[in-house]
């Protein structure tokens, strides 16, 4: 089967990833159901010609036995279908990849499920927002759609630093950079570094991957950027440790102050199944209030989450499910087995 017929048929199922891997179907996933094409197992032959096309249309011109040993991460456009960021590795000696599609047009918020007190973070001028959870959560979309949300509300220069780069923005109020790891620039640290000399007003960090990277996106807040960016983490208590954590011990009082001034909001988000065998998203949603502040400072962020559950605007992952079991989005069983708390959620959803 020809690549672009694979391509062709998944994103016509709006398929989220893309398998080719030996001694497997060609499937894709869509709505976490794994489909396959067909059922012909793929020969290590076979995957090795499909992973040339890839890197063909990536833009790479070697042969096919000369093809890189390591893994690789890249994107690639195909006119009239969309975007595909591939990952090429080996897997029992054979080559393999997988492919996240990534349509061009980016949907509307609402549409989606992205409430608005996640898309008002748009208004934001300076400080770090951080949208966490798992990997296929939907980070990069809610992300790209806040950048889009500013990108079409007020001038400046928005600069974003992925790897690869998923959505493509036009230019419209704003002035975007779109910058690639691998392609572009080295590292999300020497990016970000020469992204202070740039005249940003926002900056979009695909990741924050350890403690250097996360000092220099704080500095950038302190300066007057705002930052977004993506942590692989389940809810804000969580997130504020982990990035404490990443710091020596010596630094980690210092770390804490400093975070509790540029630190905006941290949305965390997970993809549920809804009654339909849709996925849609749940938010647990934390805006930085006085109290919020004092709690990172004094070193109690395990009180956080009581915070969020009584202050208006903000709302924990656990109360969100129970809202969308009420309003008939999600079952019972969805509830309890994507809760924080599944005891208590079992039990109030009764």
């Amino acid at each position: 089967m020809e690549l672009l017929e694979i391509l062709k048929t998944a994103s016509e199922d709006n398929a989220s990833d893309i398998f080719i891997i030996s001694g497997a179907a060609l499937s894709y996933k869509t709505n976490g159901r794994l489909i396959k094409i067909n059922e012909n197992q793929l020969t290590p032959t076979m995957t090795k010609e499909l992973v040339y096309e890839i890197y063909k249309l990536g833009g790479f011109s070697f042969g096919i036995d000369e093809m890189p040993e390591k893994e690789m991460d890249f994107s690639i456009s195909v006119v009239g279908m969309g975007r595909f960021r591939a990952n090429i590795f080996k897997q029992r000696g054979s080559y393999a990849a997988v492919l996240r599609y990534v349509p061009f047009v980016l949907p509307e918020p609402n549409e989606i499920g992205i409430p608005e007190s996640v898309m008002h973070l748009s208004q934001m001028k300076s400080g770090i927002v951080l949208v966490t959870g798992p990997a296929g959560s939907g980070k990069s979309t809610t992300l790209s759609c806040i950048i889009e949300q500013i990108n079409m509300e007020r001038a400046g220069h928005i600069i974003t630093i992925e790897d690869p780069i998923e959505f493509l923005h036009k230019h419209k109020k704003s002035i975007i950079s779109q910058r690639e790891i691998n392609i572009d620039t080295d590292s999300y640290l020497s990016a970000l570094r020469s992204a202070l000399r740039q005249s940003p007003d926002v900056i979009l960090l695909g990741e924050m991957r350890d403690y250097e990277t996360i000092s220099v996106a704080m500095t950038a807040a302190e300066t007057g950027q705002l930052v977004l960016s993506t942590l692989h983490t389940l809810g804000a208590a969580n997130t504020i440790d982990r990035i404490i954590d990443v710091f020596p011990t010596n630094q980690q009082h210092q770390i804490r102050i400093q975070l509790s001034m540029v630190l905006n909001a941290v949305i965390s988000q997970q993809l549920v199944v809804s009654k339909e065998g849709k996925h849609v998203p749940a938010f647990e949603i934390m805006t930085m209030n006085s109290a919020i502040r004092t709690l990172i400072r004094d070193e109690k962020t395990h009180q956080i989450d009581s915070v969020i559950q009584s202050a208006p605007g903000m709302t924990t992952m656990d109360n969100s499910l129970l809202n969308m079991y009420k309003n008939g989005i999600i079952t019972a069983e969805t509830a309890v087995k994507c809760a924080y708390n599944p005891d208590l959620m079992s039990k109030r959803v009764v």
